[in-house]
C-alpha cells in the first residue's frame, strides 16, 4: 500500500512533537480518589475506572491568548473556521466553511491564502479538515471534489482522488503512513433498520490503486421509527485518530477503544459516570449558537429566525431532566492524548471543558476553556482556536499551555 509520508519523507515524525509535555513538567497525575483496574484479556489493555476522576489536568490555557487573528483591521474575514493545525513553528492553517485554506503567521500578524475556493488544481469546495505533514506541509481533503491535496509550501505538490461515496471522510495517518478513513456521514438511511444502531466502518485507503480495506466496523448513527419525530439530541458514534491508531467513541457510552490501523483492538478505557442530565444552564449556551449560526448560514428574516429558534429551543425544553449524551465529538492532540468535550446542546464543543485522556489510558483530568471558544488544535505548547467576540465575528486564537495545580 502506497503510504502518505511516501509524498514527505519523515513528515509524520516532524508532525508529532511535546503537545503538552513541557506543561506537565514530566510528573504523572494520579485519579484522586477513584480506583483504578488495569488489566489485559486477550492481549487488550483494560483500563478501568471505578467512578470519575475529579482531578483538574496538570496544564491549562494561558489567561490570555498569544494572538487573536479575524477582527482587527487588515485581518482575513472568517465565515466559519470548522478545522485548523499547528505548523511546528506556532503558525497555522485554517480551513473556512466559506471554501478557503488560510495560513497565518506564527504572530497572528498576517496571513496568506493557501487555497481559493474552486474545482481547479489547488483549490477547494469543502475543506472539511487539515493535516499537517510539517512545516509548510499539508494535507488538505476536500468532500465534494472526493480529492486528497497535498500542498508543500504555497504550491501544490500532490493530487490524489478520494473514494466518491460522500460518506467516507479522512480521519487521520496511521502510524506507517496508511491514510485512515471513516464514516463521516452514514452510509445509508438508518430509518427502521433491524439493528439498534447503524454501523460505521474504520478503513484503510489505498491512494495508489484507489482499493478500500475496511478494518473494523463501529455503532454509528442509533435507529430512528419512520412515522415519528427525530429526537433533537442523540448519541452517534465517532472515530478520530490519535498517534497513527484509531480511537472509536460513542458518545453515550463511558468508553474508548484505541485501534491499530490493521483493526484489531489494543485497549480500552472505561469509567463509571452518574447521569448526564439536560439542564436549563446548558440550554442558554444552545439558543445564542443557533441564533449566530441562523443569521450567518441561513439569511432569514429577524421574525422567521426568532420563530425557528424558539420552536427548537422548545423541543430541547422539553427534554429538561432527561439524559444527553456524555461527551461531544473527540480529537487528539500531537501526544496523542484524547480530549473529550463536555455535552453542549447545538454546537457540543463551544464553551466546554475538556476531559483529557493519555495515550495510556491516564485520566489527566479536565480543562477549562472559555466562554464561547472551541479547540481546532494542540500541539507543542499551544492551543488553536475559534473565539467568537460579543459580535459574533470569528477570531482564530493562539493560547499557550502552562502548568497549573492539580486537584
Amino acid at each position: 500500500m502506497r503510504s502518505i509520508t511516501g509524498w514527505v519523507i519523515g513528515a509524520v515524525a516532524v508532525a508529532g512533537g511535546v503537545a503538552l509535555g513541557a506543561a506537565c513538567g514530566g510528573d504523572t497525575p494520579t485519579p484522586g480518589d477513584v480506583p483504578v483496574q488495569t488489566a489485559d484479556s486477550a492481549g487488550v489493555r483494560v483500563v478501568t475506572y471505578a467512578g470519575v476522576p475529579a482531578n483538574v489536568a496538570p496544564f491549562r490555557l494561558a489567561g490570555e491568548p498569544r494572538y487573536r487573528h479575524g477582527g482587527g483591521p487588515g485581518d482575513y474575514i472568517f465565515q466559519f473556521a470548522n478545522a485548523g493545525r499547528l505548523f511546528p513553528d506556532g503558525s497555522a492553517v485554517v480551513a473556512d466553511l466559506d471554501g478557503e485554506v488560510v495560513v497565518l503567521s506564527a504572530d497572528g500578524a498576517t496571513y496568506e491564502v493557501l487555497a481559493t475556493r474552486g474545482e481547479g488544481p489547488g483549490e477547494v469546495t469543502f475543506p472539511y479538515a487539515v493535516l499537517v505533514l510539517g512545516q509548510d506541509s499539508v494535507l488538505v481533503p476536500d468532500s465534494r471534489q472526493s480529492r486528497l491535496t497535498l500542498f508543500v509550501g504555497d504550491s501544490v505538490a500532490s493530487i490524489v482522488s478520494l473514494p466518491r461515496a460522500a460518506h467516507f471522510g479522512v480521519a487521520g495517518i496511521g502510524s506507517s503512513g496508511e491514510l485512515l478513513l471513516w464514516n463521516r456521514f452514514p452510509s445509508r438511511l438508518w430509518i427502521d433498520i433491524e439493528e439498534e444502531w447503524l454501523s460505521g466502518h474504520m478503513t484503510l485507503f489505498d491512494t495508489e490503486t484507489g482499493a478500500l480495506d475496511t478494518v473494523a466496523s463501529y455503532d454509528h448513527v442509533p435507529r430512528q421509527r419512520s412515522g415519528q419525530e427525530r429526537p433533537i439530541i442523540l448519541p452517534s458514534g465517532e472515530v478520530t485518530v490519535a498517534a497513527g491508531r484509531f480511537v472509536q467513541t460513542r458518545t453515550d457510552r463511558p468508553e474508548i477503544s484505541w485501534r491499530l490501523p490493521d483493526g484489531t483492538v489494543e485497549q480500552i478505557v472505561r469509567w463509571r459516570p452518574g447521569p448526564n442530565l439536560l439542564t436549563g444552564e446548558l440550554l442558554e449556551h444552545g439558543e445564542a449558537y443557533n441564533r449566530m449560526l441562523g443569521k450567518m448560514m441561513y439569511g432569514m428574516s429577524e421574525a422567521r429566525l426568532e420563530e425557528v429558534i424558539q420552536a427548537d429551543m422548545a423541543r430541547y425544553r422539553a427534554m429538561i431532566g432527561q439524559p444527553i449524551p456524555l461527551f461531544g465529538t473527540p480529537f487528539a492532540d500531537a501526544d496523542g492524548n484524547v480530549w473529550l468535550p463536555s455535552y453542549r446542546p447545538a454546537y457540543p464543543e463551544e464553551g466546554s471543558p475538556y476531559t483529557v485522556i493519555s495515550p495510556d489510558g491516564e485520566w489527566l483530568g479536565q480543562v477549562e476553556t472559555p466562554p464561547r471558544f472551541r479547540i481546532l488544535d494542540v500541539t507543542g505548547g499551544l492551543v488553536l482556536g475559534v473565539l467568537r467576540d460579543e459580535m459574533d465575528v470569528q477570531n482564530v486564537v493562539v493560547y499557550e499551555v502552562v502548568g497549573g495545580s492539580r486537584g
